[in-house]
């Protein structure tokens, strides 16, 4: 607990700290027409959302008296993602580097998660770790993706990471796990503070791109070690999932370049229909707590329904993208 507290408190007190910092520096979101907001804000928040988990880690490793080591080779990885997104953010990368750098990142994790389950480097090795590393590099643009209004990524973290932690807590007697998620979301509620609605600070690539990367490998982390199942994660993520793919595959099938920023998420109609940012958060928090945590918890008690589940989960989901796709 005592870690916990301290991660949370750290990560708003960097968040605070970074802020007056950026301020005085200029590193300012300018708004375009692309944009969700309507003011210069400060962005890079989440280096220091990435450096109170960090913090929290080293505080928590006291009390298992070291990390394992899978633990220790995510949170080095979303350094090194974290360090490619505050460069990307103060000078820029093309997207061709950037997506080099990720994957590069992501096929390392990979490769070490699977060490423990294939002893050869065979053929299933390379074409699992793939696959492995492909669900990572689309969970950090995913999350680059959705990071478009006030507070919705960090309490999609929250939600997700917490309920995690609880499914994986009543289903086996190791803590560390869930001490792994609750760690990143304590930092990410203590940045909410800065950014929920209207939003003091932003995230940036410094934080969306390592955050999704970090969702992501624990979830995986978790199916590996048999700590929680990743239907449950499916569930839990299914909001963000759904509309980052269903409109990517949207711009795709009507030739849109992809690559280019926009304005055409279902959570970024929601808000400009709505005219406000939390209330489309507060949509995310009812979907999760009503919808989707019951599935998530139901996968956990009944393992053998978890498709039809995930397809309970996802339905409705996929007829609100097609129903929001209609507004301006």
């Amino acid at each position: 607990m005592t870690a916990l507290v301290t991660t949370f408190l750290l990560s708003a007190l960097l968040c605070g700290g970074y802020l007056r910092f950026a301020r005085v520096r200029r590193f300012l979101d300018t708004p375009n027409e692309r944009s969700s907001h309507s003011y210069p804000t400060p962005h890079g928040g989440g280096t220091a959302v990435l450096l109170a988990f960090i913090a929290g880690l080293l505080l928590a490793a006291q009390r298992y008296n070291s990390w394992d080591e899978s633990f220790v080779v995510l949170a080095v990885a979303a350094l090194l993602l974290m360090i490619v997104g505050v460069i990307d953010d103060l000078r820029g990368l093309s997207v061709r580097v950037r997506m080099a750098l990720y994957s590069l990142v992501c096929l390392w994790v990979a490769d070490t998660l699977l060490q423990s389950i294939f002893i050869d480097s065979g053929a299933s090795r390379v074409v699992v770790g793939l696959l492995v590393a492909l669900v990572m590099l689309w969970s950090l643009n995913l999350y680059n993706f959705m990071d478009g209004i006030d507070g919705i990524a960090a309490l999609q973290t929250v939600l997700a990471c917490c309920f995690g932690a609880w499914l994986s807590l009543k289903s086996g007697p190791s803590d560390s796990y869930a001490m792994l998620c609750l760690l990143l979301a304590a930092a990410h509620a203590g940045f909410l503070i800065w950014n929920c609605p209207p939003a003091r600070l932003f995230m940036g690539d410094a934080g969306s791109v390592p955050t999704g990367f970090l969702v992501a490998a624990i979830a995986l982390l978790g199916a590996l070690q048999g700590h929680l199942n990743p239907f449950c994660w499916a569930i839990l993520l299914a909001v963000f999932i759904t509309d980052a793919s269903w409109t990517l595959v949207w711009r795709l099938s009507t030739g849109q370049a992809f690559t280019q920023p926009h304005r055409l998420h279902a959570y970024q109609r929601l808000s400009r229909y709505w005219d406000s940012h939390l209330s489309v958060d507060m949509l995310l928090l009812a979907i999760n707590v009503m919808w989707l945590f019951p599935l998530a918890w139901a996968v956990q008690a009944w393992p053998s329904y978890s498709i039809i589940l995930v397809i309970l989960a996802y339905f409705p989901l996929l007829c609100g993208m097609a129903k929001v796709g209609r507004l301006a």
